[in-house]
């Protein structure tokens, strides 16, 4: 009896052991894993004067689903899963979004490829509270401001695409999309990487790089496509009865196209500013798309850049007249033509 009672004891002992090794080491994995979810981004100080950020639902396998609640956590890059297409509520907000203390931008990380406008209150860095609770949120007026603009099909402020046939080709067919973001003193900024982007009969790499400063309603946009393809264009979203307005610099070096008018989702006298500045050198001509006033780029391997602008009449301490916006485009105008940048 004894022989016997010995081993079990023992064998009782070593598996009880196993158990607790065993959940140990769960245990510091599950550590080790929140740990690194904890330290792997930070809210921006609160001096930040830019910012950009990329957030993804937490401890949750990505499915094409609307937004059901949970937790979300802000990552450095992220690869597109494949499926992804609009309206997943995978990443808040649809997409990265970057902001300085007058405005902000996000945008959509599917086909379709916009730029979207954050109406900003407030002259702090608002984003890392921005669709945290409820997703739909950010779409109603709060006291930081609202998202504004409705892109719809087209390409919002300053997004991209391809015009050829009469209309604008997004990212309907891409074989890989890298997204990540970078935050430094200076600036901040969002890259976006496309491999196999197909459009006709062609098949182009595309890097586009997204900076904001700590001054101006401005961003930059460089666009590096790996082979010259007729039509890659950006532009922004027509609105009826909204006129295109067109400038060029003195010395015919930059341009500028421009809408402003009840042009947002808030209601219908809210008053909106926007602008696309560009190199005249770089494009081959400004033309009407279906959705769009376009800017259209010649065929090029080289880095094309152009800045987008935005003003929102409730800004805090913003333009507050069509006056003041066009007086305020053509001061940037000059600086183009004296610096060759905004930043």
């Amino acid at each position: 009896m004894n022989r016997f009672f010995l081993p079990t004891i023992f064998a009782s002992f070593l598996v009880l052991t196993s158990c607790k090794e065993e959940k140990k080491q769960d245990q510091t994995q599950t550590e080790t894993k929140e740990s690194q979810t904890e330290t792997a981004w930070q809210k921006p100080d609160k001096d930040a004067k830019t910012y950009a950020e990329l957030s993804i639902r937490k401890g949750d396998d990505w499915k094409p689903e609307k937004f059901g609640g949970g937790e979300f956590m802000n990552v450095d890059s992220l690869q597109l899963p494949e499926g992804h297409s609009d309206h997943a509520y995978y990443i808040r907000y649809e997409g990265p979004g970057w902001e300085n203390s007058q405005v902000g931008f996000r945008f959509y990380l599917d086909w379709r490829n916009a730029i979207d406008i954050w109406g900003k209150k407030e002259d702090t860095i608002v984003l890392p509270y921005v669709g945290q609770e409820n997703y739909e949120d950010y779409h109603h007026d709060s006291g930081w401001g609202q998202d504004i603009l409705k892109a719809g099909k087209s390409v919002g402020l300053g997004g991209y695409g391809r015009y050829m046939n009469d209309s604008v080709a997004h990212f309907r067919n891409v074989g890989n999309t890298i997204a990540s973001i970078e935050n430094s003193e200076n600036k901040s900024s969002v890259f976006i990487d496309y491999d196999d982007w197909v459009t006709g009969e062609d098949s182009i790499d595309l890097d586009a790089t997204f900076s904001i400063y700590p001054e101006g309603r401005f961003s930059k946009i460089d666009l590096k496509p790996s082979a010259e393809i007729e039509g890659l264009t950006t532009g922004i979203v027509k609105f009826e009865d909204i006129p295109l307005t067109e400038k060029k610099s003195e010395d015919g070096e930059w341009g500028y196209i421009a809408t402003y008018g009840t042009q947002t989702l808030v209601n219908d006298e809210d008053q909106l500013g926007m602008a696309i500045f560009y190199k005249t050198s770089e494009v081959e001509k400004i033309q009407e798309g279906p959705h769009d006033h376009l800017v259209i780029f010649k065929p090029t391997k080289s880095t094309v850049s152009y800045y987008i602008l935005a003003a929102w009449e409730q800004e805090k301490n913003g333009l507050a007249s069509e006056e003041e916006f066009v007086q305020s485009l053509d001061e940037h105008l000059n600086t183009l033509q004296e610096n060759g940048k905004l930043n």
